[in-house]
């Protein structure tokens, strides 16, 4: 089970994006992460008239490595932890510092 999952609301701990939130667009097989509006690069993108697609400098998500960020807890307005707990053969998210089950 994996501790960051798609459509979790995420918050960057290190690197340039550092205290910016965003929600988990996709988590690729290697650990890494597609988050929205974190980590932005310029993409050149060539023009494909047969598509109406016009060419041009665009910014997309590059993936962020999954122990860069934390999932925000939005009762206690900050970044935590997760752990996973097993209760009556059940599997499932809670947040180490209060315990409190993770929204699915």
């Amino acid at each position: 089970m994996k501790k960051i999952r798609k459509n979790d609301e995420v918050v960057a701990i290190s690197g340039r994006d550092k205290g910016r939130r965003g929600e988990v667009l996709k988590v690729l097989e290697d650990g890494r992460l597609l988050v929205s509006n974190m980590n932005l690069v310029k993409k050149h993108k060539k023009a494909n008239p047969n598509a109406g697609e016009q060419g041009g400098i665009v910014s997309q998500e590059a993936p962020i490595q999954a122990s860069n960020v934390a999932i925000w807890n939005h009762k206690e307005s900050r970044a935590d932890k997760v752990r996973i707990k097993l209760e009556n053969g059940e599997k499932f998210r809670v947040f180490k510092s209060s315990g409190d089950r993770v929204e699915e």
